[in-house]
């Protein structure tokens, strides 16, 4: 392995000093015993102490969390990280470090010493009792069958109004009243509700499933709902959040669209900017109650992509937060300082690398105003009008819109169907596939690379209409994790060099700033969730600039990858791992954690099955799996159609009976919508399983096992947004494969792989958390079960790998990546990436860094 570089950041010592009481019998034990236990879990006669885990012995990652767990079960020995692995890859040295850090007290057996206290459990709250569950369950159900019939009846009397116009100017003038009153009323209720139900947010705490949690469980439900989330990036947005009671100064900008819901808790300065993938919600679920804090950003601030900003966090006036970070609950950055990693500690590195531009409050409310023009005047008009004159002049709906011709009941009301859904699914696929190409080279002629453009004008308007284009989420879903995502990205405009086609060069889940100024090298793969984030901003301007990405590397899940970032040749990025932007490039080596440090590229057990992807072997695996991936996207794209089919037919048998039982068929379309795509999905699921469950794989990227996994990636989940935070989604869950128990609350957790999944009784989860019970790296793929306990706790945006155990009663911190292998004890609070025993910022150990932001934040 590489020696560690000095430029990558790691806390503490590079090499400790080893005093003269280690060279005696304490340390000669100590080596013995952490040998001894790594010899049992390898099944070697003897390993010695001056052999590097990796390189010597042929261990991995997963090998080595199985030897922590060891560890930290024997009171007698020093409980050491995977950082401290990757840092002191022998027994020796391993020991020397452990000793170091230790308190002279503990150590080995033999030393006279104290045994340590086992962790002690967390004071008991107060259980939910089953019938506030249960009530809970029936408010929010009724709430939402309420919300559809409402949402029907409005609908459809607006149909009726609009449909009473003549002619195409009169159906325009009414779709605009319309449609422009519906959306001030979308967005004005939560507003409404907010401060009629909650008043100013405070912080405090409360059980969820109870009164309290009901009303800001209906103010975070009505916020989510409201189309204000589309105008993120714009200075509509912030007034939007003022309204809700945020104190935000001039000249914020944020990109975010994760809606903080605590507003009055939120306080932002001037000249601040967000970017987006933040969390930064002003609340947060911890062992089954919900907690509001303050989060106090001050002038001149930068938060950085894929963040978590936790409660009670500060940063000062002109402080910065890199990308990929967290602040856990208590920290707080001072004036001046940048910070990065999960929890974040002081950095050198400036984000803020784009020139200021001139861009005053005039400009901002010109931009606003035009904003509010497109939308009342070409958007709205044209999706209610446009979509009524299409529906009236299909005659399989107008034929039944008419009163004169509708009759309850028609033998063609299944042709009707399948012709409507085939005609929009076709006109889709090819209509969006030659926009998506054509528009935004268009578009990109526009705005030149590494240019500086101020913010709210034509160059901006220009680069937000490309990104969304070419982010669309479908065709990347569809040809993702096959041969073909190659040549859907290279249309798009990405610099793919010369490709070594593998099956797998990329996930379903990419996104970009723009498709124009990405190049990935020949022979590197990418896992999902890679964020290309190839344009740079200020308070005032943007840039776009290329982003590259060496040849042979391989990148993990959940990625934020900047301009500038310095990796090379033949990488590998883990797991959410923080791309380093300083010191030297990275070649040859892997890189884990955020702060990153360096780890081998590749071991043994992962290069087995190097040999299948090499000459002809490669050609016929590739072959073999190309076939059978086109199967599966026909397979989805049918899939796709058909649930497309039942919601047509649903909705013509909803026209049909309109004039029989009036607007209440119209109110249950929605909610029928739900129950339907929850139920079809499911089955779609446990029929792709066989109504069996997912095994531990050890296994080729070309072994048939893994071409199943990837076939049940595609299945959406969406859908499971709308039960976010309500008992239904634990039974959906449950549903699916997942072995849950009794009260857990979820407020947005993905399960990738269900079946290999199991969450004890009462488990919190929160918003942005993942189980991802599998990995990929290079050509191997591993897939193994991840339990939590009862009682867990999973912070915002936490991501748990495969073959993990949590403790009955853990706890792991927002935003990090608890390692595949790792073994929780109960009780225990975790936290970093990776994860490591940390007690909660502001504890014992944890220093709260104090900040004058709050008196300064919104000047």
């Amino acid at each position: 392995m590489v020696e560690q570089s000095s430029e990558v950041p790691i806390s503490g010592p590079d090499e400790p000093a080893v005093t003269l009481s280690e060279t005696g019998p304490l340390r000669v034990d100590t080596e013995r015993k952490l040998a001894q236990t790594l010899a049992e879990l390898t099944g070697t006669a003897e390993v010695p102490v001056d052999s590097h885990f990796f390189t010597d012995l042929g261990a991995n990652s997963l090998v080595m969390a199985q030897f922590c767990a060891r560890v930290r079960k024997n009171p007698d020995l020093p409980s050491p990280s995977m950082r401290d692995i990757y840092r002191h890859p022998t027994i020796r040295g391993l020991t020397a470090a452990l000793l170091e850090a230790a308190p002279p007290s503990a150590g080995a057996a033999g030393a006279p010493s104290e045994q340590p206290a086992p962790t002690a459990s967390p004071a008991p709250l107060p259980r939910t009792s089953r019938w506030n569950h249960v009530l809970c369950g029936v408010f929010q159900l009724l709430f939402f069958v309420g919300y559809s019939l409402a949402s029907g009846f409005v609908t459809a009397r607006g149909y009726e109004w609009i449909s009473a116009g003549a002619e195409p100017g009169n159906i325009y003038l009414r779709s605009l009243l319309f449609g422009g009153i519906g959306f001030i009323v979308l967005c004005t209720f939560p507003v409404l509700v907010k401060w009629v139900l909650i008043g100013r947010w405070k912080p405090v705490e409360f059980p969820v499933w109870g009164l309290t949690y009901l009303r800001f469980w209906l103010v975070k439900v009505l916020l989510h709902a409201n189309p204000m989330i589309f105008l993120a990036g714009t200075p509509l947005y912030v007034l939007y959040l003022r309204a809700l009671g945020a104190r935000i100064g001039k000249g914020v900008t944020i990109f975010s669209r994760s809606v903080p819901v605590c507003t009055d808790l939120l306080t932002i300065g001037a000249g601040t900017v967000v970017r987006k993938d933040t969390y930064f919600l002003g609340y947060r679920a911890y062992a089954g109650r919900i907690q509001t804090g303050r989060v106090t950003l001050g002038r001149d601030v930068f938060v950085g992509e894929k963040t978590v900003l936790d409660i009670d966090t500060a940063l000062g006036d002109g402080a910065q937060l890199g990308h990929s970070s967290a602040l856990h609950r208590g920290q707080a950055i001072p004036d001046g300082e940048r910070w990065h990693g999960s929890p974040a500690e002081p950095a050198d590195v400036d984000y803020v690398r784009v020139e200021p531009a001139r861009c005053g409050t005039g400009r901002r409310a010109w931009f606003g105003l035009v904003t509010l023009a497109q939308l009342f005047f070409v958007y709205i008009p044209i999706a209610i009008g446009g979509v009524y004159m299409v529906f009236t002049g299909i005659p399989a709906i107008g034929k039944r819109l008419d009163p004169q011709t509708a009759v309850l009941t028609r033998p063609e009301l299944i042709p009707d169907a399948l012709g409507v859904s085939l005609a929009f699914f076709s006109v889709f696929l090819a209509v969006g596939a030659v926009a998506l190409y054509v528009v935004p080279r268009l578009l990109g002629l526009l705005v030149k690379p590494d240019r500086v453009y101020p913010l709210y004008g034509f160059h901006y308007t220009v680069h937000r209409l490309s990104a969304r284009m070419t982010n669309l989420k479908f065709f990347a879903w569809l040809f993702g994790d096959s041969s073909y995502i190659v040549h859907y990205l290279r249309g798009l405009g990405y610099d793919l060099s010369r490709v070594e086609q593998t099956g797998s060069n990329f996930g379903t889940e990419v996104q970009h700033e723009t498709p124009f100024l990405v190049s990935v090298g020949t022979g590197t793969m990418v896992a999902d969730g890679l964020s290309l984030v190839n344009a740079e901003y200020s308070s005032t301007s943007f840039r776009l600039s290329r982003v590259s990405i060496g040849p042979r590397n391989f990148l993990g899940n959940n990625i934020a990858y900047p301009v500038g970032g310095r990796t090379g040749e033949n990488c590998l990025l883990a797991t959410k791992v923080m791309v380093p932007l300083d010191g030297e490039v990275r070649t040859g080596v892997g890189l884990l954690g955020s702060p990153c440090f360096e780890i081998p590229r590749s071991v043994e057990r992962d290069a087995r099955f190097d040999h299948l992807r090499k000459g002809d072997e490669l050609r016929g695996h590739l072959a073999a799996k190309n076939r059978y991936n086109l199967r599966t996207m026909a397979l989805m794209l049918f899939l796709r159609w058909v649930h497309m089919f039942a919601l047509t037919l649903f909705a013509l048998v909803s026209v049909d009976l309109y004039g029989a039982l009036g607007h209440v068929v119209v109110g249950t379309f929605l909610a029928l919508l739900l129950a339907f795509s929850t139920a079809y999905w499911v089955l779609v699921e446990r029929c792709l399983l066989k109504f069996g469950r997912l095994r531990p794989q050890l296994c080729s990227i070309y072994d048939r096992n893994f071409w199943l996994h990837e076939r049940l990636w595609k299945v959406p989940i969406n859908y499971l947004n709308v039960y976010n935070g309500t008992p239904f989604k634990p039974l959906v869950w449950r549903m699916l494969g997942v072995r849950i128990g009794r009260r857990v609350f979820d407020d947005g957790c993905v399960a990738t792989e269900r079946t290999l999944t199991a969450i004890g009784d009462e488990c919190t989860l929160n918003a942005g958390s993942k189980i991802q019970c599998h990995s990929q790296e290079d050509g191997t793929f591993k897939s193994d079960g991840t339990t939590l306990g009862a009682g867990c706790t999973l912070g915002v945006g936490a991501h748990v790998h495969y073959g993990v155990t949590m403790g009955d009663g853990s706890v792991l911190a927002a935003d990090s990546f608890l390692m595949k292998g790792e073994e929780v004890p109960p009780n225990a609070q975790w936290g970093g990436n990776p994860a490591v025993d940390m007690p909660e910022a502001g504890g014992p150990g944890r220093a709260v860094v104090t900040t004058d932001a709050p008196a300064s934040a919104t000047r």
